[in-house]
């Protein structure tokens, strides 16, 4: 099954619930790809040694990699974690994330500022560009094992939103022209 992403209703309930609309409104890969948000299928069973990744790795310069579990009782301060995760943000360099295991949803603002939600489970990898707003959570399963891809030596620091000013953000803008 290819990837899933929809919509999402403006409820405030639990942020691990799939906040689909009434009916739902799904979104293509291709208004993702319009987004600039990149996705792959890959087989995380054999990730230790997947020609496919490394083609990936090499083509687009990913030299940097490790590798996080987030759930309570493998990520220190995990309940402070999930809610930076959650908090909209971008970065000044792509995020990418190929899911080993578990699921979570990537949500990203499209260009009328509304969320779509990405459902991603084992095998998805997924590159979100940077200066585009996000935010991450744990689906109900609350449990994923995912790769961390950098170009370079990594940059953890998220900018929260607002952040229209950062030059991550204009030229991510720019480039939705």
């Amino acid at each position: 099954m290819g990837l899933e992403a929809w919509f999402m209703d403006t409820s405030d309930e639990d942020q691990r619930k799939d906040h689909k609309m009434e009916p739902n409104q799904p979104a293509s890969l291709e208004d993702l790809g319009k987004l600039g948000v990149f996705y792959r299928k890959l087989n995380a069973d054999i990730y230790e040694s997947d020609p496919k990744l490394e083609e990936i790795r090499k083509d687009q310069g990913y030299s940097y990699m490790d590798i996080i579990t987030i759930h309570k009782d493998t990520l220190p301060n995990y309940e402070e974690k999930l809610k930076t995760f959650f908090t909209e943000h971008l970065h000044t360099d792509d995020e990418i994330r190929y899911v080993l295991d578990g699921r979570g949803y990537f949500d990203v603002r499209d260009h009328e500022d509304r969320w779509i939600r990405i459902a991603t489970c084992k095998g998805d990898l997924i590159s979100l560009p940077a200066g585009i707003y996000h935010r991450f959570t744990l689906d109900e399963t609350n449990y994923i094992k995912a790769m961390r891809l950098f170009v370079g030596e990594p940059v953890w620091k998220a900018h929260n939103r607002p952040a229209d000013d950062m030059d991550a953000r204009t030229k991510y803008i720019a480039s939705q022209h």
